[in-house]
């Protein structure tokens, strides 16, 4: 497998830790005072500091949901998409986009949910009953 690489601006250093490692249980890679990286997943996440965020924008609609643009995330097993579902919520993590099946009984259909980390940036996860339906 080829891995993802993707360089995102947050607040800061602190809370991007807890939400990423305490919380989502992400694996520390090289950091400084302005960067650190995350094994998200299996993928190469780099959060870096920045006063400079934009707002968030719902300009997508998936299913009749409106979703924010852009943001990223991460197709899981089902197993993991429930293990995540449970440690955002028993973290008080809000919901977004609450847990949902998305194109129920049709090819494509899977679960979603989308947060918010500590510095706005919306992440969604997902899983698909049928791997060969992600694409």
């Amino acid at each position: 497998m080829n891995r993802f690489h993707l360089a995102f601006k947050v607040k800061d250093i602190q809370s991007t830790y807890k939400f990423y490692h305490k919380i989502l249980g992400c694996k520390i890679g090289r950091k400084t005072d302005n960067w650190v990286d995350f094994d998200f997943f299996g993928h190469q996440l780099s959060a870096h500091v920045s006063d400079k965020t934009s707002s968030l924008d719902y300009c997508g609609k998936v299913d009749e949901v409106d979703v924010p643009i852009p943001h990223f995330g991460c197709i899981l097993k089902p197993e993991e998409f429930e293990k995540i579902k449970n440690t955002l919520a028993s973290n008080k993590i809000e919901f977004i986009v609450k847990p949902q099946i998305r194109y129920k009984e049709t090819q494509g259909e899977q679960q979603t949910m989308f947060v918010l980390d500590f510095s706005n940036n919306p992440i969604e996860f997902k899983s698909f009953n049928d791997e060969k339906d992600i694409f």
